[in-house]
């Protein structure tokens, strides 16, 4: 069998401990690339998150696929082309905001290449940003200064005060926005119907 595409996850499968790719890893995937087999870097992160690692990967050249927010995004890389978008919807992001706000938690979302938050030094807002190595935006009012749509957003914080805030929210928005948390400290906010293996079937047809 002759593989034409090679599917990879980032945290924990591509990535060391260290959130590195190793040079063997990375030599093996060039040389992959090099004989015609495309690459999709899947992740939950954002796609400015996940850019790094592309290029790193020199997936510009030979026109692989980021696969972001959990399927949410489809871009090709080389030519920067979105392929695919699912978004939150607009109505919703009041909502969620008062939630983190009344439960004294912060919230961010993405706007291109920036994390945007009110609480820059929340240590779980900077743990995303090391992960993602984006760059955070703070601002005095959230609602006013994202750019809608938004395809995600992450309420940040002590897993005790999620669990309550993820069970209040998957009833208030059920059928409209997935809750989960991928992490004990993030509450992930995303599109219903969101999947990463729906999403790679979009991209192989």
């Amino acid at each position: 069998m002759k593989y034409k595409l090679i599917v990879l996850d980032l945290d924990g499968t591509l990535t060391n401990s260290k959130k590195e790719i190793t040079p063997r890893n990375k030599e093996m995937l060039i040389r992959a690339q090099q004989q015609g087999i495309r690459l999709v870097l899947a992740s939950g992160r954002p796609t400015y998150g996940i850019v790094p690692l592309a290029n790193e990967l020199r997936m510009n050249e030979f026109g692989g696929f980021i696969l972001a927010y959990n399927g949410g995004e489809i871009i090709n890389w080389e030519t920067k082309e979105t392929i695919y978008e699912n978004v939150l919807p607009n109505d919703v992001i009041p909502t969620l905001h008062e939630s983190a706000r009344t439960h004294h938690l912060s919230i961010l979302t993405y706007d291109g290449a920036e994390i945007v938050t009110e609480k820059r030094d929340d240590p779980y807002v900077q743990k995303e940003a090391f992960l993602t190595k984006m760059a955070v935006r703070e601002t005095n009012d959230f609602l006013a200064d994202i750019t809608l749509p938004v395809a995600k957003c992450l309420i940040v914080g002590d897993a005790e005060k999620l669990i309550p805030l993820e069970a209040e929210l998957s009833r208030q928005l059920q059928g409209r926005v997935n809750v989960f948390r991928s992490e004990p400290y993030f509450l992930e906010l995303v599109p219903q119907g969101i999947d990463k293996a729906q999403s790679l079937g979009v991209l192989l047809k």
